[in-house]
């Protein structure tokens, strides 16, 4: 369970991390990248052999990392 309790992070950025954007156009981009990774693996249909499901709770844990790091720069 822990897994799908990962995955409910929020697709849409912040307004505080859309101002984080303007400052960090780099990790802009990487949290672009990853919420739209991580949109397409929610839409896939099967497990894959749990490689779906964990491809899709490192790319929750990814976004949670940019996401820290922007605000430490700021």
């Amino acid at each position: 369970m822990a897994v799908a309790t990962s995955a409910m992070i929020v697709l849409q950025p912040s307004h505080a991390e859309a101002q984080w954007g303007s400052n960090q156009p780099y990790m802009q981009s990487a949290l672009n990248s990853l919420l739209a990774a991580k949109s397409s693996l929610q839409k896939g249909a099967t497990n894959k052999g749990g490689h779906r499901v964990n491809a899709l709770s490192l790319v929750s844990q990814a976004i949670v990392e940019v996401q820290a790091g922007m605000a430490t720069a700021n």
